[in-house]
């Protein structure tokens, strides 16, 4: 068994509770200005190195604690990403459980947007 096995376990489990959107879906939505709030759910330190333009942060440590400040209204359309899509599954299946109706992680994360060429604000220290 891989070392990080039961964290892959836990994702896909996860997965079958939640929505997902493609990068590609999420893209088309920025594209036409829809009413979305994209959450950036990595660790600060990603978050300081790129991130997707017109992002917010709220990491996956702070999300719960955070996002009825952020955004109060639960039928707001918000779309989570991370590198990949595991952190912001597991995201989404807590936001749901807090009473989010219109939650979505995207498939692929920040990775796969760059690896599109997609637009990514990379920030200079």
């Amino acid at each position: 068994m891989e070392p990080n096995q039961k964290y892959h376990d836990l994702v896909n489990e996860v997965k079958k509770n939640i929505k997902e959107i493609s990068i590609d879906e999420t893209k088309a939505k920025l594209d036409k200005k829809e009413k979305i709030v994209l959450i950036d759910t990595r660790e600060e330190s990603e978050w300081n190195e790129k991130r997707i333009d017109g992002a917010i942060y709220l990491g996956k440590g702070i999300i719960e604690r955070e996002i009825e400040l952020t955004v109060p209204n639960q039928k707001t359309q918000i779309v989570l990403y991370c590198a990949g899509g595991f952190r912001s599954a597991l995201s989404a299946e807590n936001l749901q459980r807090m009473g989010y109706s219109n939650v979505y992680s995207m498939i692929g994360g920040i990775k796969e947007w760059e690896e599109k060429g997609f637009s990514i604000n990379k920030i200079s220290l």
